[in-house]
């Protein structure tokens, strides 16, 4: 008996694409693992310098900032997940976009007081985790092997 391949071909161009729908899922989870990573370990070490300089915590204050760091810290653990598994540099910038694209639209919702300081961070992964599902289905190919 022989096995299945999962190499299939593109309908554009006939060309190989391998894998499928089940290895875009798992690029997807992958890359929110590593912006989870990314979120703790630099997070981190941006709230380690900011204990040495001894500044306070920013939240109360400037939740732009907190927001601003925390798609920072995200997008930075995901563009080294994405090097590392050999995409592009654009498409890994998109990818990095999508981080920050919320805050174009939350920011001044903060700033006219429709949504709290307290949401912000909520709605902006309650954003932000779709928005990557539509970048990678722009790069379909590229996100299914």
């Amino acid at each position: 008996m022989q096995a299945r391949s999962e190499i299939t071909l593109t309908r554009e161009t006939g060309a190989p694409r391998h894998g499928g729908w089940g290895h875009f899922a798992r690029h997807y989870v992958e890359m929110v693992i590593a912006m989870a990573i990314g979120m703790f370990v630099f997070g981190a070490a941006v709230g380690g310098v900011l204990a040495l300089a001894g500044a306070e915590p920013f939240m109360e204050r400037h939740p732009e900032l907190e927001s601003l760091e925390m798609a920072f810290d995200m997008s930075a653990g995901m563009l080294v997940w994405m090097r590392v598994r050999g995409h592009g540099l654009a498409g890994s910038l998109e990818m990095c976009g999508a981080m920050f694209a919320p805050l174009a639209v939350l920011f001044p919702l903060l700033w006219l007081d429709v949504v709290s300081a307290g949401s912000m961070m909520t709605l902006e992964h309650a954003v932000m985790l779709p928005l990557m599902f539509v970048v990678m289905l722009r790069r379909r190919d590229e996100y299914s092997h």
